[in-house]
């Protein structure tokens, strides 16, 4: 692999910089001349990954992919080498510094939304080499740093696999872990004074009395319900990830309307999630699954606002190691007492070399 560059320049650079200053204006660019000093003791950061897509063959389904094992192993051998990097001007300056952990947003692996005995040796085939390159807790894989992930729906929209029964067994192990739901899944941490919560592939809820949701959310809303409840007294900034997108499931809801069976993310649950969290302060919500970029205030509604309104923050990622591209990207975050700075690495080489996306996203409050 090639050393990273900070200059690179590319066709998708460019397109974004055509569009960087209606971008910045919109979400509120950190301001020239401030950005954080390196070594600031109440700094910390982290890296948001997500749609991994970890693909065995069909053929030999006890043999990764080679491409899909080659754009992963890059992408953790960027990450392990972003500690230090200078940050270019564009993209706020400064350099990396203080990396916490990895976050990643589901997706891990892309068969085990199938059914059959080829798919089951897929899909140990393509955990085994997630947990290979990842690791747990940073230097037991090839990741240098401990890694905390959700699950999307093509690690198990049922939650019934093997990847989600491995993310219970990780959490066994995880370190630093504060909370954990009663079923192993769903669990919550701190770094510095943030509280981290990680709630599979929607925040949402199956009881009697609800419609049937597409996917199970296995207890992940009464979860968040009950740390919320737990902290209210001493509550923290909040940095929430699940795997489904927010805006497209902001909807009315009727009980008596069949349509919603459909839906990835029942507008009921998305209702309630909105509800739990849209007096919490500070509330940031990470997560993947479009394999696009979008980020935008969330008022609980299908509009998106501005970053900079009162509503909670979303910061959907792009796809970081699909097998079917070259463009890939994460994010990098830092955050400071009062504020959070996120900026993106992307890829047009499969992570052959990288570089800054030339904007930046500040949330203060």
């Amino acid at each position: 692999m090639r050393a990273p560059v900070n200059g690179f320049h590319s066709r998708r650079q460019s397109l974004r910089q055509l569009g960087c200053a209606a971008a910045s204006a919109m979400v509120g660019a950190f301001p020239s001349g401030t950005a954080v000093a390196d070594g600031h003791r109440d700094k910390l950061s982290f890296c948001f990954v997500t749609d991994t897509h970890y693909l065995a063959r069909k053929d030999q389904p006890d043999e990764l992919d080679e491409r899909s094992a080659t754009v992963c192993r890059r992408l953790v051998e960027t990450l392990n080498a972003l500690e230090g990097e200078v940050i270019p001007t564009a993209a706020g300056g400064g350099a990396v510094h203080g990396i916490q952990g990895v976050i990643h947003g589901g997706d891990i692996v892309d068969s085990a939304d199938k059914r059959g005995a080829v798919y089951d040796r897929m899909i140990a085939t393509e955990f085994a080499a997630f947990e290979a390159d990842f690791g747990l807790s940073g230097g037991d894989g090839l990741l240098k740093y401990p890694v905390y992930e959700v699950h999307g729906n093509h690690d198990g929209p049922q939650g019934d696999t093997l990847v989600v029964e491995g993310i219970r067994r990780r959490n066994r192990d995880r370190p630093g872990l504060t909370d954990i739901s009663e079923n192993g899944l769903h669990y919550t941490w701190e770094w510095g004074q943030v509280r981290f919560i990680n709630l599979g592939i929607v925040a949402g809820e199956s009881a009697d009395g609800r419609q049937r949701r597409r996917y199970a959310p296995l207890g992940s809303l009464p979860f968040l319900r009950q740390i919320l409840q737990k902290y209210q007294s001493a509550e923290r900034p909040l940095v929430i990830t699940q795997h489904i997108d927010v805006a497209r499931y902001s909807l009315p809801w009727t009980a008596d309307e069949d349509r919603f069976l459909q839906h990835e993310w029942h507008p009921q649950d998305v209702q309630e999630f909105h509800q739990l969290l849209e007096s919490r302060g500070l509330v940031t919500d990470f997560f993947g699954h479009t394999h696009s970029r979008s980020i935008y205030g969330w008022d609980g509604s299908k509009e998106r606002q501005s970053l900079q309104a009162n509503c909670i923050k979303a910061f959907n990622g792009d796809n970081s190691a699909h097998f079917a591209g070259d463009k890939q990207a994460f994010f990098y975050v830092e955050i400071l007492p009062g504020s959070l700075m996120v900026r993106e690495v992307f890829t047009d080489d499969a992570w052959q070399s990288h570089g800054w996306t030339p904007e930046v996203w500040n949330v203060t409050g």
